[in-house]
């Protein structure tokens, strides 16, 4: 089956990294909005100010008229993640879990990736992992146009190929080198504490470090 090419981006979050991908996506050519759990109306004008270009929608508007959505809530609320609406979308998880700032959360405690997780509360959801290893200035800052010299690669993993390469067009369209790793359990190679994490990688560096096993990653 062909992907129908993204046109339009909805991010779920209106905070510092969701605002962040949102102002790429408007300079790379795509229509975006942003959704909270509050009403359009008490967003506006923050979505006005952090993310010219975008617009304010509900999350259910978001969820149905979107190509690729982005899913940039708190982690510890992504169980609010309405399930049915996201069934059968291409979803980017942005999302990180890190104890020592979200305090201990028994769901992320164990060998399995918070992709993983959500993925257990999303099951139809065609969930990508991907701009979570990079830090939201960096996103804007580092971004180049594909075949400039010291272009940073960014990671994928989804369990659905074709999520994958629709992914991937989008991070090359954000100004980075899409790197392929495989399924969803390669988030596990992503997550906050990895080598690949937070780190400036060419495509070659990338692929090395994911090739050479930077998590010994194990089914559970």
């Amino acid at each position: 089956m062909l992907e129908r090419k993204v046109t339009s981006v909805g991010i779920l979050g209106a905070g510092k990294v969701g605002t962040a991908i949102a102002r790429q996506a408007i300079r790379a050519g795509y229509s975006v909005a942003i959704a909270t759990a509050k009403p359009p109306e008490d967003i506006a004008l923050i979505v006005e100010f952090t993310a010219p270009g975008a617009i304010a929608t509900t999350a259910e508007a978001l969820m149905r008229d979107s190509d690729l959505i982005v899913i940039a809530v708190p982690l510890a609320k992504y169980r609010t993640l309405d399930a049915s609406g996201l069934a059968g979308k291409v979803a980017i998880d942005v999302m990180n879990y890190w104890a020592p700032t979200d305090g201990a959360i028994a769901d992320f405690e164990g060998a399995r990736s918070s992709s993983e997780v959500v993925q257990l509360h999303l099951p139809e959801t065609r969930l990508v992992r991907t701009l979570n290893h990079i830090g939201y200035h960096e996103l804007e800052q580092n971004a180049l146009a594909a075949g400039r010299p010291g272009r940073q690669a960014l990671a994928i993993a989804a369990n659905d190929v074709a999520a994958r390469r629709l992914v991937a067009d989008f991070i090359d369209q954000l100004g980075f080198d899409p790197v392929d790793a495989g399924p969803l359990i390669a988030a596990r190679a992503l997550q906050v504490g990895s080598p690949v994490f937070g780190a400036r990688l060419a495509r070659f560096e990338m692929e090395n470090a994911l090739s050479f096993g930077t998590v010994e990653l194990i089914p559970v």
